[in-house]
């Protein structure tokens, strides 16, 4: 992957967010690419964070294991994702594992190439601090809004940051239902009950196991409402 399709790929939310070209080909520089196969581990919750991966091909889970041994998924990651980034700035272990769902490549970068890098750099160190800023507000006003939805229309809300357009005019969410509840964070029989809700509504509908949304702006009304 070329230095402009990388900063084309960085969204607001990343830590690489307004890096110019040529501050791409000196991070390239730094790091070293890695190839990698489907069901690999890239990275392992508890493990030390002395790298982070910025994802170039493929696809990957984001995912956590809490105390009981069940496994939440917190994301999917593709082409552009910043990966493992929190325990490298912070130097504690990992939080969540990250599991190829697809062969792919990734730019390791370690800890010493990102501070030189910081060090050369420093718009870059100011653009970290106020990235990091938001994120924290981010995380609390998710927090604060959680507790405030009832199960439901906290689905909805997670069905609306995972659906992307297809060739059609519907919207579908690549998922099984079980990977759905683990996004979620919901049991699968809630999962069922509420999607066969939805269904008999028009809402969506279910095909081979995936959610295609046919009513977005009722979606929309279900994941404003307060359940």
């Amino acid at each position: 992957m070329d230095h402009a399709k990388l900063a084309e790929l960085q969204g607001p939310d990343s830590i690489f967010s307004g890096l110019s070209i040529d501050d791409w080909a000196e991070i390239v520089s730094r790091a070293v690419q890695v190839n990698f196969t489907k069901g690999k581990e890239l990275l392992v919750q508890g493990d030390p964070g002395d790298m982070m991966l910025i994802l170039t091909e493929g696809t990957a889970r984001v995912s956590m294991l809490t105390a009981g041994g069940r496994e939440i998924v917190l994301a999917y990651a593709e082409p552009g994702a910043v990966l493992g980034e929190i325990a490298l700035l912070d130097g504690g272990e990992r939080t969540a594992s990250v599991t190829a769902t697809s062969a792919g490549s990734a730019l390791q970068l370690g800890r010493n190439a990102l501070k030189d890098f910081a060090a050369s750099h420093p718009e870059f160190a100011w653009s970290l601090m106020q990235q990091l800023a938001r994120r924290l507000r981010t995380a609390d006003q998710t927090i604060e809004s959680d507790r405030a939805y009832a199960s439901g229309p906290r689905l909805a809300r997670y069905l609306k940051r995972l659906i992307h357009k297809d060739v059609e005019t519907s919207q579908r969410v690549e998922l099984s239902q079980t990977e759905l509840g683990n996004f979620a964070g919901m049991s699968r029989e809630h999962i069922n009950r509420q999607l066969k809700s939805w269904e008999e509504s028009g809402v969506i509908s279910l095909e081979q196991g995936r959610v295609r949304v046919l009513d977005a702006e009722m979606l929309e009304d279900i994941s404003e409402s307060e359940g």
